[in-house]
């Protein structure tokens, strides 16, 4: 009944990878998404492909172990530099600790990652408040540099026509006398 199963779902997931490369062929095709964009995509489908080979392969038995295929299964390929996170070595900081004290570690940890942003968030607030105060500020100053400039166009005016009254009145004693 397993096996049955097991081979149901191989041939399914085959089925989605198919699924999968007709769709992205239509994206690209229809410029939906860049070549760029289509050629990452292309490059991860590849990759669930090689690892569908890889579990029917270690479903069949055939070739390697099955025990480095499975490993091989967990890694994220070594060409990328990720390595299995369960073959990885336990820190000295979790070494020795049971399930409860690691909960408890974590939770410390959020905890001081939960102060760490709300220090963050107290700041970020007070630029805000600085910013808008700043915003102000320059409103402020606009309007009174705004009032400025018009009663220095109405000084310029008056000026203006006390200077050609001042020339009419000159040119009216010029020709008087």
């Amino acid at each position: 009944q397993l096996n049955v199963i097991i081979r149901s779902l191989l041939q399914n997931l085959r089925e989605k990878i198919d699924q999968l490369k007709d769709l992205l062929l239509r994206a690209v095709s229809t410029h939906q998404i860049t070549q760029l964009e289509g050629d990452r995509r292309q490059n991860l489908v590849d990759d669930l492909l090689t690892r569908q080979k890889q579990l029917q392969a270690s479903y069949k038995n055939e070739g390697t172990e099955p025990d480095v295929i499975r490993s091989s299964l967990m890694t994220r390929g070594v060409k990328r530099g990720v390595t299995n996170p369960w073959l990885l070595e336990e820190s000295e900081e979790t070494r020795g600790l049971g399930f409860d004290d690691l909960r408890q570690q974590q939770r410390r940890i959020i905890e001081e990652q939960d102060a760490g942003l709300d220090a963050l968030s107290s700041i970020i607030s007070r630029q805000k408040q600085m910013g808008q105060e700043i915003g102000n500020e320059l409103d402020e100053q606009n309007e009174i540099i705004d009032d400025l400039t018009n009663l220095v166009e109405n000084t310029d005016d008056k000026l203006r026509n006390q200077t050609r009254h001042v020339k009419l009145v000159d040119k009216k004693s010029t020709s008087c006398g």
